[in-house]
Order: C-alpha cells, then structure tokens, then sequence
C-alpha cells in the first residue's frame, strides 16, 4: 500500500511549522528549562511521535506504522547516545546554560536538513543497487564493535575539518553576543562564536547519521518513514537533553545495548541482501533463497527488549552513586578541562565520552557516580 500525497505533504507542513515554533519560543526568552518545563516538551514530543505512528496505522498499514515504531525507537536511542557528545561541545566551547537551548535548537534544525540530504541519496542509492546492502551491513557490524572497543577509552579532542576551517576564515568576537551570530564591534562586522557551536552540533550529528541512517534503512526502505523517525527522535532531543541532567551519567550500559541494536540491524541488512542478491560472485548471481527474513515486530520487540535491559542494568549499576545531585536537574555540567579531552567525532567518540562523564570527579575528587 502506497503512503497518501496528500498524507505527506501534511505531515512535512505540520513539522516545519511546529519546528519553527519551537525555534520562535526559544528564540524570544532563551533561558535554562526548569525539569517541569523539559518534562512536559519531552512527553508532548513523545506522545505525538506515538500519535503519528497510529495516523500511519489508520491510513495506510500495519507495516508501516511498525516501520515508524522501530525506527522512531532505534534513531531516539543514537540519538540519546548524541547527548553525551553535545554535552562535551557544550562544555568545549563553553557555552553559557542560558543559551544552550537556542544552541541545541539551532544545531538540531542544521542536522535534520543535513539528513534529509542524506537520506535521498541514500534511497537513491539503495533503488539502484541493493548490494549497498553489503556494506550498510559490514558498517553497522565494524560499528558496533567499535563502540565496545572504545568504551573506557580516553581520546584527545578534535574538531572536524569543516569546524577548523570556519575557525580559520572567520572573523571572530572573544566572547558571545547573547544568541547572535553576526555583531559590530568598532565598526567592524564580526561572527560571534555561537556560529561554530551552531555548525560543531550540526555537523557533528551528521557523523553520527553515517551510522543511524543505514541502521534505519534496516527496517525500512520507505524514505517517508527513515525522514520522519528522524524529526521525531530529533524534535524532543533538546529538552531531553536539560531533563537527563545528572541522569545522563548514570546510562553507563547504553552504547553496549546500541552496539547490540547496530549488530542486529546490521546482520539483518546483510540477510536482506542475500535475500535479493544479484552480484555474480556470490550464488552464482541468484537470489539465496534459503536464507530468513527478519520480520518488522521482531526487529521492534528486540530494539525495544536491548533499550529496556540496557537502562535497567545501568540505573541499577550506579543506584546509589549520585549523592550530592538529583537526577534531571538542569544540563549536564562538565568541565572544560574534561572536555578538551574528549573526542567528538562520531558514535565510537561518544562511547569514550559516555565513560568520561561516568566517572568524571567534582572539586573535591569523589565520584559523581
């Protein structure tokens, strides 16, 4: 069953308007969120991702509301596993808390048309040749074990090249101008340094879009679907991010359930290629019929069961460990010097950073743990 035009083009108005009303709200009184306020953004973005699910449901099929489910659930999970590298960037660049909100808001909005980008040359990409497959599937596999790899591991931080250039070319003001990007100083126009923060969150999601987008396409290869599990997972992370606070710290098992979930995925996309092979090298260029096919609520009870487990093993883990502080009280705090020492570069990067956090000491060296 074909998704409705009209059902697309609806769903693509709604989302930009509700994003820019969003970015309006944050844009006219930028403060830190109170975990009331990031309680209630979270729930309504939560609840309307689950709302979408059954509109998909009602007008096309079961299938495709799964599909959503799945990837909703998978791309919401990476991108909890962002959180921890925008904390570093956060920290790095010295952001103050008031205008952490319009930076998250801001980076968000650059990565989800980065994305979409990304997405449609993907789903080129895949239209014409499935054997891309292959490759999706050996990613994901390298990725996960790498994710494992670098748990615990410290690493030395490093811009990317697009981040170091625009540092390089830039006219730049000392400290920042409130939420502006462009001020004048002495008659001089200058770019404040929200610009990099802005371009650092944006394009370093990207880097983890190389992972999560050919994860997604592992459950479908509706582009409709892989666009809007990304909004939706997205739209909310930025309050999540002043809700986790403390919390975020205590997640120490989350990049091994993601390097699970990324195995799995990447297994099945490696199955489904089999399943549809066309290369001349391998089964002499027939389709392998013996081998299974995953299905849809299979894929979401196991993303669901690794989530659930991965959580509940971490809270337990580190019960008791955070003292002095209350889960979800404001944005992450780190220190600079902490963040100089953490790479940003990709989901490996955040496993190392995921340790940091986790074991990171306050002034007077006990555990924030």
């Amino acid at each position: 069953m074909e998704l409705p035009v009209w059902f697309e083009v609806a769903t693509f108005v709604g989302l930009t308007v509700l994003l820019l009303a969003d970015l309006a709200i944050v844009a006219r009184r930028p403060h830190e969120p109170s975990v009331k306020e990031a309680s209630i953004w979270v729930s309504f973005y939560v609840a309307l991702a689950l709302l979408f699910g059954l509109l998909l449901l009602s007008f096309t099929n079961g299938t495709y509301a799964t599909e959503f489910y799945a990837g909703w659930l998978t791309e919401y999970s990476l991108s909890v596993d962002n959180l921890f590298v925008f904390v570093i960037i956060m920290a790095r660049f010295r952001v103050p808390r008031h205008l952490q909100q319009e930076a998250l808001m801001v980076g968000i909005i650059i990565a989800l048309v980065l994305r979409g980008i990304f997405i449609l040359l993907g789903a080129a990409v895949i239209e014409r040749f499935i054997w891309v497959f292959y490759i999706f599937g050996a990613f994901l596999v390298y990725t996960a074990i790498n994710l494992v790899r670098h748990r615990g591991e410290d690493e030395d931080y490093e811009e990317n090249a697009f981040i170091r250039r625009m540092r390089r070319v830039l006219p730049m003001t000392q400290d920042f101008q409130g939420a502006k990007i462009r001020v004048t100083e002495n008659g001089k126009k200058l770019w404040t340094p929200m610009v990099i923060v802005f371009l650092a969150l944006g394009t370093t999601d990207l880097l983890f879009a190389l992972d999560s987008i050919p994860a997604i396409f592992g459950l479908t290869r509706e582009p409709f679907i892989v666009f809007t599990a990304n909004v939706f997972a997205l739209m909310g992370l930025r309050q999540l991010y002043f809700l986790l606070g403390g919390l975020l710290k205590r997640l120490v098992y989350l990049s091994l359930g993601l390097a699970v979930i990324l195995a799995f995925i990447g297994v099945k996309l490696i199955l489904e290629a089999l399943h549809e092979n066309n290369l001349p090298f391998i089964n002499g260029g027939e389709h392998v019929e013996w081998v299974p096919t995953i299905p849809i609520w299979l894929s979401l009870s196991i993303i669901l069961g690794v989530l659930l487990l991965a959580t509940v093993a971490s809270l337990v883990k580190t019960r008791g460990q955070l003292p002095d502080e209350e889960p979800g009280l404001g944005a992450p705090d780190v220190a600079p010097e902490t963040a100089e020492s953490v790479a940003t570069g990709g989901p490996a990067a955040a496993a190392a950073a995921e340790s940091r956090l986790a074991t990171e000491t306050d002034g007077e060296g006990r555990s924030r743990r």
